[in-house]
């Protein structure tokens, strides 16, 4: 479209893109902050149904498509969308891009990116990761906008987008799939779009101090009756304590590591006292 056709930014027109509602309740605010993710000119179904797959994975409903191919219920769009087939992919929006522009921040991807900033449509750009700390500042209706298959955005349309994101991969072949790449980044921007996932929790609390030194005096015991020599036990025992430092051991870790300990010393008690009853051999000790 020629720059007298695009849309005013009040998003008044019929059929103009629009953007959530304001309210000032924290719930409204986040809601905003869930992107819209839109697709410019997909050319197979089957992209558009992977990346509403991934829509839903992570939490994601609002697809915006400018000038989609057909996507028909009995296609590789639907085979491709998962349960995503039920609301994301017939829920989806056909829009222009001038639409998108003009009512959401938006954020647009490539593969290829300026290396300075003599290149301005394709720098700065940020990874999903940053992407993702900076979009948690940003209480507005946002946009994440992917290209075509072959040609990704071109500069025009960039130049037209508000931020750029790209995702590092390596350089012989940097250009992932575009249903990868909307997965991929939709992952990375998770923490803003899913409340809960299927992984349980994961907190871990350490074992308490006082078992944490229990386990430490055993240990000391055990290298002691393994006849080692005071320089080396006390360069281990330091090892050791570092060790659990990083570990962070839980309290059932730490208990077993006490039990194990515990009779190995009782064991190493009772060959030293059959070596000395029966005038055996001490057990074999470091010259």
């Amino acid at each position: 479209m020629s720059g007298d056709e695009r849309v005013p930014a009040t998003g008044e027109d019929e059929g103009a893109a629009e953007p959530p509602e304001a309210s000032d309740s924290a719930d409204d605010a986040a809601a905003r902050r869930k992107p819209v993710v839109v697709v410019v000119e997909p050319e197979t179904p089957g992209n558009v149904g992977t990346i509403a797959r991934a829509m839903k994975n992570f939490g994601l409903t609002d697809l915006k498509l400018v000038d989609p191919p057909e996507l028909r219920e009995d296609g590789e769009a639907y085979g491709f969308a998962g349960h995503a087939r039920e609301d994301v992919l017939p829920n989806a929006d056909e829009v222009t891009f001038d639409e998108v522009v003009a009512n959401y921040h938006t954020v647009g991807t490539t593969a290829i990116t300026g290396e300075d900033d003599r290149s301005h449509e394709r720098f700065p750009f940020k990874t999903p990761v940053e992407l993702r700390e900076s979009l948690k500042t940003v209480d507005a209706p946002t946009a994440i906008v992917f290209g075509r298959e072959g040609r990704g955005l071109n500069n025009e349309e960039l130049s037209r987008l508000d931020e750029v994101c790209s995702i590092p991969a390596d350089d012989d072949y940097p250009v992932l799939n575009l249903g990868q790449a909307a997965t991929v980044l939709l992952y990375e921007l998770r923490d803003l779009t899913v409340g809960e996932t299927q992984l349980p929790d994961t907190e871990v609390t350490r074992a308490p101090e006082a078992d944490v030194e229990r386990f430490h005096g055993f240990f000391e015991d055990f290298l002691a009756a393994t006849g080692q020599r005071d320089h080396v036990r006390e360069k281990n025992a330091l090892l050791m304590r570092r060790l659990l430092g990083r570990a962070h051991p839980t309290e059932r870790e730490i208990h077993t590591l006490l039990g194990t300990f515990r009779k190995a010393n009782t064991k190493l008690e009772h060959a030293d006292h059959l070596a000395a009853k029966y005038d055996e051999p001490p057990y074999p000790r470091e010259k």
